[in-house]
């Protein structure tokens, strides 16, 4: 059976630092591409960030760009998400997906992932 497991959300300060991993089974992320998305209370999912999956290609929400980093272990069937700078708008339930996909472009448009999590509470507050 087809599974991802988020996981390492908690309770930071604003301008700390979390690592987010999502580990798969039952099937390699060899082939898919695999993104990040949020969803903040009463606000609609957002998306966060992608990578192909060669690794090659990366993508950014503009609200993260320039503070998080998106990188995957293909040999540890994970990908990560490295948040650096937090603020207390980052604050949400992040959520991995995948889709088989071009190693040329991904998209963090959610509509286009087929796998899904069932995420990891980050909460951003002093």
């Amino acid at each position: 059976q087809l599974q991802l497991v988020e996981s390492g959300g908690g309770l930071v300060q604003p301008g700390g630092s979390l690592r987010l991993s999502c580990a798969a089974s039952g099937f390699s992320l060899n082939y898919y591409n695999l993104g990040w998305f949020r969803r903040a209370p009463g606000k609609e999912r957002e998306g966060v960030s992608c990578i192909t999956r060669t690794g090659d290609y990366t993508n950014y929400g503009g609200s993260v760009k320039g503070r998080f980093t998106i990188s995957r272990g293909n040999a540890e069937n994970t990908v990560y998400l490295q948040m650096n700078s937090l603020k207390p708008e980052d604050a949400g339930i992040y959520y991995c997906a995948a889709i088989v996909g071009s190693p040329d472009y991904c998209s963090i448009d959610s509509t286009n992932y087929v796998h899904w999590g069932q995420g990891t509470q980050v909460t951003v507050s002093s």
